[in-house]
């Protein structure tokens, strides 16, 4: 375009902002403190191609897209409140371009910087500005009820974006790339379109939630968007955890029994590979007339991208040791043919008492070790780790001395906890760290065929650091590996019961993953020495208690 026609349209366009202004800061009255930057967006336009802003226009790239196309000083086109139709009115007035029909997706972006989707009821759903795209999400964060303190945004878009926009590049570098406005602009400055809509509904969602963004933070907002021509690809795939779907009028919808999971059509993808593509060949570009290039590589779209909401907490974990006093107890819920084994588990005992307070999706339990369900675990307890799936709440330490009471004051008095308190993600590894290096200790009540002697108590007790070997046992062997194990029993001593000659207390400390009740009978000569070759008699463990796990680390 001529510089005469330009200069014609300029005056023009100060006359159209200076309306757009009036009318925008009108219907956002009270929506907003911050000054809409309609002439700082005007002096933005004037400064780029008219001819080129024309061509990307006529073959139905979005406005947005346009403005993060030339890398516009600032992102101002990201306003929370600078709608699609203000930013359209100043780009059409400036380059003399008129629209023509109804409203038309962006061929590029497929609608999302044009705050149009369908929903989870294919409805086509449009919004005006970032700032109404906000306060839907908002609406939705607050609905479930979560208590955040920061959150991170996450946007995932269909490759389809990237290859449409990589034909539109390698089209315009083919006629305008000796353009200086394309080396300093186009190629450096481009922005990724996930890049444009996360910048512009961030500040909105901050001021909303009275929270601030981190790329670190525990709370995650995920909007991903998938398209029907890129579906081929695309994947969804169970995290394990479940959402509640949400009833609303808005068109966002959350994720009811799946988290979705984008593949590589579903790539997130940078600047650095939206430019680098400019270089790529394209035979069809090559065969085509440089006049075309604007035109031919990209289709028109018809409908809008598919957005899935979803909002979640990282797992939060809480730790502590359990007591079991009983032994009829598993450790984790046991289920045998459709009968449980047992009449309670641990696991569910602590979890169905914190999941509630945490007011979240699903808990897992992890232990250091375990014991049989016929082994009580007393003395200082057992370590173990909570996680819990998308707490919407974060227990306060009141909260945890409440849970901590509640359990320990159970009628039935199976389980117990002490210590109870939320760790970060830095609790499984000192969960692990700790396994490999604890000790535990032991109190077995033991009959052997023979009376007990005096020489037998004081031989036991003079055993120290004896070193073991244990084939898998006949009990387990059906479900674990056949092998040979070394294992070291740090120190022994038995207390006779009054009484009895042949019935007495073995207590002992041993490596952590020692069998005990082996250690005891022998196991058919599995586990040498035991306590029956040792004295030199039939030895049988009549019952087993834990005493104490020595982790240092929790």
């Amino acid at each position: 375009m001529s510089n005469e026609v330009e200069s014609a349209q300029v005056s023009d366009a100060t006359e159209v902002t200076q309306l757009s202004s009036s009318a925008g800061m009108e219907s956002h009255a009270g929506s907003c403190d911050e000054e809409i930057p309609l002439q700082l967006l005007n002096d933005a336009v004037r400064s780029l191609p008219y001819h080129v802003v024309k061509d990307l226009l006529s073959i139905g790239v979005c406005s947005r897209c346009v403005l993060r196309i030339f890398g516009t000083e600032d992102h101002i086109y990201c306003h929370p409140l600078l709608s699609q139709s203000m930013i359209r009115s100043i780009l059409e007035e400036v380059t003399g371009f008129k629209s023509e029909g109804d409203f038309q997706l962006c061929s590029v972006c497929l609608g999302i910087l044009q705050f149009s989707y369908c929903d989870g009821k294919e409805e086509m759903v449009k919004m005006e500005s970032p700032n109404d795209m906000a306060s839907t999400i908002s609406e939705l964060v607050k609905t479930e009820g979560h208590q955040i303190d920061g959150f991170s945004l996450e946007v995932s878009v269909p490759q389809l974006i990237l290859e449409n926009e990589s034909s539109l590049l390698l089209g315009m570098k083919k006629r305008d790339g000796s353009e200086p406005w394309f080396q300093e602009r186009v190629l450096s400055k481009c922005v990724s379109v996930k890049d444009v809509l996360k910048i512009a509904i961030t500040k909105p969602l901050e001021t909303l939630l009275d929270v601030k963004s981190t790329s670190s933070g525990c709370f995650r907002i995920r909007l991903t968007y998938t398209h029907k021509r890129a579906s081929d690809n695309y994947v969804e795939k169970n995290q394990g955890f479940k959402r509640r779907r949400i009833g609303t009028g808005n068109g966002l919808h959350n994720v009811n029994d799946e988290t979705v999971i984008t593949s590589k059509v579903c790539s997130d993808y940078s600047t650095n590979e939206t430019t680098s593509v400019t270089g790529r060949s394209s035979n069809i570009l090559q065969d085509q007339d440089p006049s075309e290039h604007f035109r031919m590589p990209i289709d028109k779209v018809s409908e809008p991208c598919h957005l899935v909401y979803l909002c979640y907490r990282t797992h939060i974990y809480l730790c502590g040791r359990y007591l079991k006093y009983s032994r009829n107890v598993s450790q984790t819920r046991w289920i045998i043919d459709e009968e449980r084994m047992g009449e309670a588990s641990v696991e569910e005992v602590i979890g169905s008492n914190i999941l509630p307070m945490c007011r979240g999706d699903n808990y897992k339990f992890h232990a250091a070790g375990r014991e049989d369900i016929d082994v009580r675990m007393l003395g200082s307890g057992r370590p173990f780790l909570l996680e819990i799936q998308n707490a919407r709440q974060v227990p306060s330490e009141e909260t945890i001395k409440e849970i901590e009471l509640k359990i320990n004051c159970l009628e039935n008095k199976l389980v117990g906890v002490k210590n109870l308190k939320v760790v970060g993600s830095q609790g499984w590894t000192l969960m692990r760290e700790g396994e490999a290096e604890k000790q535990k200790q032991y109190c077995a009540l033991v009959w052997i065929s023979r009376p007990l002697e005096d020489e037998d108590v004081q031989s036991i007790s003079l055993l120290n650091d004896m070193q073991i070997l244990q084939k898998t046992p006949i009990r387990v062997l059906h479900r674990r590996s056949p092998l040979e194990r070394q294992k070291i029993i740090h120190w022994m001593k038995i207390e006779r019961i009054a009484g009895s000659s042949q019935y007495f207390l073995l207590h002992l400390c041993t490596q952590a993953g020692t069998y005990i009740k082996e250690f005891v009978h022998g196991d058919f000569g599995r586990t040498q020495p035991s306590i029956g070759s040792i004295l030199g008699c039939r030895a049988e463990i009549m019952q087993l208690d834990v005493t104490d796990v020595k982790m240092d680390s929790f």
